[in-house]
C-alpha cells in the first residue's frame, strides 16, 4: 500500500500542495484529475521522489521514502511521462534496459525480460534497434511503458501518458493499458486531465483543485454526489462538448 500523510509542497510563497492524506491499496488503479496547476503532477513527482515534501511522510509497503533511500526505493517504481521521455541517442533495446544494465542484472535475464515486455505491449522485435525519432508516438509510449516495467516494480506512476497522442492511437492504447494493468495487478497512480479517461481507468478518482483534494471516490460517486459545486462544474464542463457532438450526429 502507498500512504501519504500530511504531505505538502511550496515553491516560494506559492502552495503547490496543501497538507494531503492519501492511501492507495495494493493492486488498485487510482487516477489524479483536475485542471492545470491543481497539484496533481506535483503529487505524482513527490511520490516518485523527484522532489522532496516540505512536510509529511510517504511510505510504500511500510518503507518511508527519505533522501537516504530514495534511489533504492525508486527501483520499486516505474515512471511514465507524456511523450515517453526516451533518450534520443539510445535504441529501443538500450532505452528499455538502461537501468537493468546499470544495476548489472544478468544478461540472460535482461534478454528474457525484454522479450516478455515486448510481447506484453505488442511491440515488434524488429523495432528494438530503432531510435525514438524513428518511432510513432504510440510506439514511443509502448517503449516507455516497457522501460517503466523492466525491473518489475510494485508501483507504476503515469503522468498524462496518452495526452500527446491523436484520438485513434489514444483510444487503442487506453484499451491496451487497461488490459495490461489487469494482467499485472500492480498498484497504479495515473495523472490525467480527461474525466472520461479517469473514469475508464480508475477504481478511485482523486479530483484536485488549487493544491488540495476536493473529492475522492469512484466516478459514479463524484458524478452523483459531488462534494462541492466545483466537482459538478468540472464534470459538466467535459461532458457538455460530447453531448453537443452527439446531438449533432443524431
Amino acid at each position: 500500500m502507498l500512504v501519504l500523510s500530511q504531505v505538502s509542497k511550496h515553491y516560494g510563497d506559492t502552495q503547490a500542495l496543501a497538507p494531503t492524506d492519501l492511501q492507495v491499496p495494493a493492486g488498485e488503479t487510482l487516477v489524479l484529475i483536475g485542471p492545470s496547476g491543481c497539484g496533481k503532477s506535483t503529487l505524482l513527482r513527490l511520490i516518485a521522489g523527484l522532489i522532496q515534501p516540505d512536510s509529511g511522510a510517504i511510505t510504500l509497503e511500510g518503507t518511508a521514502l527519505t533522501p537516504a533511500n530514495i534511489l533504492q526505493t525508486r527501483q520499486r517504481m516505474g515512471y511514465v511521462i507524456q511523450e515517453g521521455g526516451l533518450f534520443p541517442h539510445l535504441t529501443v533495446r538500450d532505452n528499455v534496459t538502461v537501468m537493468a544494465r546499470y544495476l548489472r542484472r544478468d544478461t540472460g535475464w535482461i534478454q528474457s525480460r525484454l522479450a516478455e515486455l515486448a510481447e506484453l505491449v505488442r511491440l515488434p522485435q524488429a523495432l528494438m534497434t530503432r531510435y525514438p525519432d524513428e518511432l510513432s508516438g504510440g510506439q514511443r509510449q509502448r517503449v516507455s511503458l516497457m522501460r517503466a516495467l523492466m525491473l518489475d516494480p510494485e508501483l507504476l506512476l503515469l503522468d498524462e501518458p496518452l495526452g500527446a497522442l491523436d484520438p485513434m492511437i489514444r483510444y487503442e492504447l487506453q484499451q491496451e493499458l487497461k488490459s495490461i494493468f489487469s494482467q499485472l495487478g500492480k498498484t497504479v497512480v495515473m495523472v490525467t486531465h480527461d474525466i472520461a479517461e479517469a473514469a475508464f481507468f480508475g477504481q478511485t478518482l482523486v479530483l484536485m483543485r488549487d493544491g488540495r483534494i476536493v473529492q475522492t471516490g469512484p466516478f459514479r460517486e463524484l458524478a452523483q454526489k459531488p462534494a462541492e459545486p466545483f466537482v459538478e462544474q468540472f464534470i459538466t464542463a467535459q461532458r457538455e462538448p460530447m453531448e453537443q457532438l452527439a446531438a449533432v450526429l443524431r
